[in-house]
């Protein structure tokens, strides 16, 4: 297949496709339920006022940047340091760019920029387990990703409403949310020992160095067990 057929065939995307990927997106949304309630609470409890908050999750729209910028500016960090922090928090975006460079340079900007902006663990997640070639479509990947992006919001929306109206929300631990949903995601794409053994230095090591209150260990643990991982694969000589 040349390079232009393959072209033609991405840029086809029925209406199906959308409603699809709407469709198999709905079990993530769910799932990120209170995460979203959290974050939506959270800035309320940081001081943003009710359109700041909804404006943050509407432009942002990174949970964990977020939750972790709220987070560090509730404890007064500085500018450097959350811009440090979401920086690496969120660089697995240029991994994800990356692996979908390939479905993505034929299409026009109109529809790369609006998937690149709705690009979210779980909708690389998600595009992950369909065929490149025949299952991801633009109209897939948009209807996921509009989904999941509304979800997120209304979401949010609500834990800023909550946050006036119930006292003490974050005594429900709604933050155990945001595991398990990484969860959900990391476990299926295990397919390789050098993957395992990063995620479990990751694991072992985050709980290690926030136990020893040893600051950005959530960040120093995912660089040392992405090397890691990478060179257990080096050594092993995995394909």
């Amino acid at each position: 297949m040349t390079e232009s057929s393959s072209c033609t065939e991405l840029t086809r995307s029925p209406r199906s496709s959308f409603l699809r990927g709407a469709l198999e997106m709905l079990p993530l949304c769910v799932s990120v339920i209170p995460w979203g309630i959290l974050a939506g609470s959270m800035a309320i409890q940081a001081g943003l006022t009710f359109w700041q908050s909804v404006g943050m999750s509407a432009i942002v729209f990174a949970g964990a940047a977020q939750l972790v910028t709220l987070g560090l500016t509730m404890t007064g960090a500085s500018v450097m340091t959350i811009v440090v922090s979401v920086f690496f928090i969120t660089s697995q975006h240029f991994i994800y760019g990356l692996t979908l460079r390939e479905f993505v340079s034929c299409l026009k900007a109109k529809l790369r920029l609006p998937i690149g902006f709705l690009l979210t663990d779980e909708l690389f997640a998600l595009s992950e387990t369909k065929d490149k070639r025949s299952d991801l479509t633009p109209g897939y990947m948009l209807g996921a990703g509009l989904t999941f992006y509304l979800s997120w919001n209304i979401f949010s929306l609500m834990g800023i409403v909550m946050a006036s109206s119930v006292p003490d929300l974050d005594k429900y631990h709604l933050d155990y949310s945001i595991v398990a949903t990484f969860i959900t995601l990391v476990v299926p794409m295990i397919k390789k020992i050098s993957t395992l053994a990063g995620v479990a230095i990751s694991l072992v090591l985050s709980m290690i160095l926030s136990y020893y209150r040893v600051e950005g260990a959530i960040v120093l643990a995912g660089l040392i067990a992405m090397f890691s991982s990478v060179a257990i694969a080096g050594i092993i000589k995995e394909k």
